[in-house]
């Protein structure tokens, strides 16, 4: 089968367009045919060597819509999704055009989503899933998300929607929160992070029950928008991993921080979390992705590259 392979790291070169041999189930799994896989940031970081518990050679990828053609007799013919952190790191992942897993990590894919569409939201919707989950967030929360016009941003608007969650959105450029608000949400533009707390006073009285920086840069700011014992939610962090927080102030709110990390998560727990939401998608609760990049297996050397030089396209490989 065709797949890309990294046998070592530390550059894209290392990256190849190989032919291998395709896995063979083992029991308890099931042997799925690839029709579209997501390329995340995480991917090409993977073969930059940023992951040191990745063992090579390795197939990258996490997430993938396919179907079974392999495996328990009711799962044989299903069109099913998924994505995890043994995907592409601990075994072969996505970028090929069959990958083995376990049984349990694939999860009915929803009928509202075509193979792409639901290739490109495994990681992006579990983060976001998980970070509203493990902070709380029900009908009664006011809710901040920074960066609301990325990926993890943008599934966690439409999530917390379905949530009936208080919103607000925080962007850096005008056109973003004009865009946001043609959507029905109210937002905000991030500028000084000094004035951050003033910002989100004006219209969560007492501040936000819970903020998502899902950019990494505003978490100290973020405290002073934080209301009484609410929860400050992170998914990255400086170049260096460290930020002056000014934990007096959130002691005295009562407040914390939850680190959000999809990586903690394998591919049988992420199936489980699909199950909970991709029922959404199919109740017309969930926006269908549009825009993605459809290209072929071939030229996913070039598309690693792209992703690298930070474009701003969802790529989604087709096998």
């Amino acid at each position: 089968m065709n797949a890309l392979q990294f046998s070592r790291t530390g550059d894209l070169a290392a990256l190849e367009f190989v032919e291998v041999a395709k896995p063979v189930p083992a029991e308890g799994e099931v042997l799925v045919e690839v029709k579209a896989a997501g390329l995340n940031p995480s991917d090409v970081k993977n073969v930059l060597g940023r992951f040191p518990y990745t063992t090579l050679p390795r197939i990258p990828g996490r997430d993938f819509a396919g179907v079974v053609v392999e495996g328990p007799q009711d799962l044989i013919g299903q069109e099913v999704w998924g994505t995890g952190r043994d995907l592409g790191f601990f075994r072969d992942g996505s970028h090929a055009q069959y990958l083995t897993l376990s049984a349990k990590g694939v999860a009915h894919k929803p009928k509202a989503l075509d193979f792409a569409q639901a290739a490109s939201l495994g990681v992006p919707y579990t983060t976001a899933w998980d970070a509203l989950q493990r902070s709380l967030v029900d009908a009664n929360t006011r809710l901040l998300v920074i960066g609301a016009n990325g990926a993890v941003g943008s599934a966690t608007l439409a999530l917390a929607k379905i949530l009936g969650a208080k919103i607000l959105a925080a962007v850096r450029r005008p056109e973003q929160l004009k865009a946001l608000q043609a959507q029905g949400y109210d937002g905000i533009l991030l500028d000084k992070a000094e004035d951050l707390g003033s910002s989100v006073n004006a219209v969560f009285k007492g501040g936000a029950d819970v903020i998502f920086d899902t950019t990494g840069f505003w978490l100290p700011a973020a405290v002073s928008a934080l209301a009484p014992f609410g929860r400050i939610a992170i998914i990255a962090a400086p170049v260096d991993g460290h930020v002056q927080l000014p934990a007096l102030a959130l002691y005295r709110k009562g407040g914390c921080v939850v680190g959000i990390n999809s990586l903690l998560y394998n591919s049988e727990t992420c199936a489980g979390m699909l199950e909970q939401f991709g029922k959404f998608f199919d109740q017309g609760l969930l926006p269908l992705p549009d825009g993605l990049l459809e290209t072929p297996l071939s030229q996913g050397l070039q598309r690693y590259a792209e992703v690298n030089e930070g474009a701003g396209d969802k790529v989604i490989l087709i096998p």
